[in-house]
């Protein structure tokens, strides 16, 4: 069995849409037999009302860069889970002060505070109708079951230079994963690759072909570890990683089916 694994932003959404070639693709592939799911920073929530709106048929998908595991009916197969202590001591950092949203992932909702303007958390919850909960910056100690906490900055240099300096201070509790503007907040050893890895345990499937395409740094640890594609929009540093770039996610699994 072979089965896909697909970054969304950047890999198979760009330019704000799926394309029609994509779409075709995904089911080209899925009809020969083949497994198909996306393996993404963003919420659940986030990201299945898009992919249903675009047609996109999935078997799976590995959310927030894999802390947490869904199956194509929604069923929470797999999360990891970050200490309400150290998400606290997170947020004090002054680099952190300057995000524009603190956003804490939990199974079927996401918890906001410190949104200002700029901030897209609410923009796409009102847009794809996924639910966010307000909640006062002193009740970050009591959040249950926290498996990411995200970050956003208008500029992907200082989203960096935050990641660094988190993963420098914190990274026996946590890792930081810079996405262009994002910083994506996860347990040490949760991980694209990670996920992909429990995936195969609970879906037993270990002994499919994982065919990985993606095109940012967070997408690196799948990339690598599956001798995995990237898209020709990817920068140089991506591509240098990568087996092969195609112009989209439908080329390249048309060209393993």
């Amino acid at each position: 069995m072979k089965f896909a694994a697909s970054d969304y932003d950047g890999t198979l959404f760009r330019q704000n849409r799926i394309a029609e070639e994509d779409v075709r693709g995904v089911h080209d592939w899925r009809a020969a037999g083949h497994k198909f799911g996306v393996v993404t920073g963003r919420d659940y929530g986030m990201l299945v009302p898009q992919l249903h709106h675009y047609g996109v048929e999935f078997d799976y998908a590995v959310c927030n860069n894999g802390g947490i595991i869904h199956n194509a009916q929604g069923q929470v197969l797999y999360q990891a889970k970050i200490a309400a202590r150290v998400l606290h001591a997170i947020a004090a950092e002054p680099g952190v002060r300057r995000s524009l949203h603190f956003a804490f992932s939990a199974p079927g909702r996401t918890f906001l505070c410190h949104d200002r303007e700029g901030s897209w958390i609410m923009r796409e919850a009102e847009q794809w109708d996924f639910p966010v909960v307000h909640i006062a910056e002193e009740e970050i100690v009591k959040l249950p079951d926290i498996h990411q906490f995200s970050l956003g900055f208008p500029d992907p240099q200082e989203a960096a230079e935050v990641a660094s300096i988190l993963n420098a201070k914190y990274g026996q509790d946590i890792h930081a994963y810079p996405n262009r503007g994002s910083v994506d907040i996860t347990p040490p050893d949760v991980s694209k690759q990670s996920g992909i890895e429990q995936l195969k345990r609970v879906m037993g499937w270990q002994g499919a072909i994982v065919y990985a395409i993606g095109d940012e740094v967070n997408d690196l640890p799948m990339i690598e570890a599956y001798q995995g594609f990237t898209v020709d929009t990817a920068r140089d540093v991506i591509k240098a990683k990568a087996r092969a770039s195609y112009p989209s996610v439908g080329a390249m699994l048309e060209a393993h089916l």
